[in-house]
């Protein structure tokens, strides 16, 4: 299951922190995959594995536009 964006819709105030670590602790044999830029403390704290991703080179820096199927 993955909860695309949800960090971002927590720093947002979308949603609550709490709210989402419900569903985390109720997952049973469910992968779920938590996505966004500035996970909160919490949810790094409860996961197994946290990745962290940074743009080494993008098409963007080179002045080309989003491509429909890559980047939208």
């Amino acid at each position: 299951l993955v909860l695309d964006e949800v960090n971002m819709a927590v720093s947002k105030g979308l949603e609550r922190i709490d709210d989402v670590l419900v569903v985390v602790g109720r997952r049973g044999e469910t992968n779920i995959i938590l996505t966004g830029r500035n996970a909160p403390q919490e949810f790094v704290d409860a996961a197994d594995l946290v990745t962290e991703m940074k743009k080494v080179k993008h098409p963007f820096d080179k002045g080309i536009k989003g491509r429909e199927g890559l980047e939208y």
